[in-house]
């Protein structure tokens, strides 16, 4: 099996921990941090949409420009761009990254936050607006004749494209969590992505997608993403150490003010993943081998918010323990961006990727993690005290 594993990208260095509102596009810090990626082995970057955030498709081209293995991974609503428009957009970045284009297709989980862009179809019908979006991109990516199209949402007619991306088409991912999620996703997508709950929930989550995509009567099935943040250190102690000062820098008033300016704010969220995660951490603080709910909590389980927490080691084993259920994609994201990765480039990815050619070779069990963490005095020991603790 390949894994690979995804990152998310910034514009600039604020944080959940340091949130600086109003800032701009740092353009040196997205140079770095695109480097850091491209050069710590990760695979993907998603470029995150907003109704109040930049445009991830020049974002997208920009690291592009200073990477050469990450792949740009666009976000996209359909209420934003005709599907027409969007194969172009992909497909034009697709050659300019040499072949690396991928697009996350997203639905929309709150009404409020689609209406800031005049979009009032209801939850249902912009599942159904996905899938007719998805099969117009891949028809113009691949049709060799001019062509029709009348559908419930889209409608034009001689369309033709003198474009293709390089590989024929395009990574498509879907995301989500309930059942008109898992019906698009299973059906149409390539990829299709969850947040972290629970080995029997996720087992749960990727069986309801494989039978959408045997209904649909795919020889295939969609590869499985799964989304982290994981708070590591060089002990188990440093690292739950480190988690509560995270825990302390979320609940601080700069820090929720911001979390109130998010699309669901602080209220109940409406999209059944924020909703999953918060009646899971009602069940329980700690999950499993390593996954911690408390900050999922404390950011309204804004996005992918679920930790693991611990050693590297540790971390990586809880990674294989997803990986095992079927996952083949792993998305982690920190809350000290470009430090973050780092470390995880340096301490979680190897240990994964070794554990994995080592099975591949016969030569180790399930649940193994690889090698010990680096010993007291190498550089990762510094990541202890990087959670500011004022």
């Amino acid at each position: 099996m390949t894994v690979e594993f995804i990152s998310a990208s910034y514009v600039n260095d604020s944080t959940e921990l340091r949130p600086r509102p109003g800032q701009g596009i740092d353009r040196a810090f997205l140079a770095r941090y695109a480097r850091t990626l491209d050069e710590y082995g990760f695979d993907y970057t998603l470029l995150p949409y907003g109704s109040a955030g930049y445009d991830p498709f020049t974002v997208g081209a920009t690291i592009a420009q200073h990477t050469e293995r990450v792949r740009p991974l666009i976000a996209l609503r359909p209420n934003t761009l005709y599907p027409t428009v969007a194969a172009k957009a992909l497909a034009t970045l697709d050659q300019l990254s040499d072949g690396r284009a991928a697009v996350h297709i997203i639905s929309g989980g709150d009404d409020h936050e689609q209406a800031r862009e005049g979009d009032r179809l209801p939850k249902d019908r912009r599942y159904a607006r996905s899938a007719e979006f998805i099969e117009v991109l891949r028809k113009v990516w691949t049709s060799a004749e001019p062509f029709d199209h009348a559908g419930e949402f889209y409608s034009f007619e001689d369309f033709r494209a003198e474009y293709r991306p390089l590989a024929g088409t395009i990574p498509v991912s879907v995301g989500g969590s309930s059942p008109d999620a898992y019906r698009v996703g299973g059906a149409l997508g390539d990829i299709f992505g969850l947040w972290g709950e629970p080995l029997a929930e996720t087992r749960e989550q990727i069986d309801a997608v494989r039978r959408e995509a045997e209904k649909a009567g795919r020889a295939d099935r969609p590869r499985i993403w799964v989304t982290f943040r994981p708070i590591i250190a060089p002990t188990e102690e440093l690292a739950w150490e480190k988690a509560h000062r995270v825990l302390d820098a979320l609940r601080r008033p700069a820090a929720r003010t911001a979390i109130a300016r998010w699309p669901h704010g602080a209220g109940r969220p409406q999209n059944v993943g924020s909703q999953r995660l918060l009646d899971i951490a009602d069940r329980g603080e700690l999950h499993d081998r390593a996954l911690w709910t408390p900050v999922a909590t404390a950011t309204n389980a804004r996005g992918a918010s679920t930790a693991l927490v611990g050693t590297p080691e540790t971390v990586a084993a809880a990674i294989l323990d997803y990986i095992d259920l079927g996952a083949e994609l792993i998305s982690i994201r920190g809350y000290d961006n470009i430090n973050d990765a780092i470390d995880y480039g340096r301490y979680v990815l190897p240990l994964v990727r070794q554990e994995l050619a080592l099975r591949e070779r016969g030569e180790s069990s399930p649940g193994a993690a690889g090698p010990p963490v680096p010993p007291p005095g190498s550089p990762f020991a510094a990541v202890a005290e990087a959670v500011p603790t004022a």
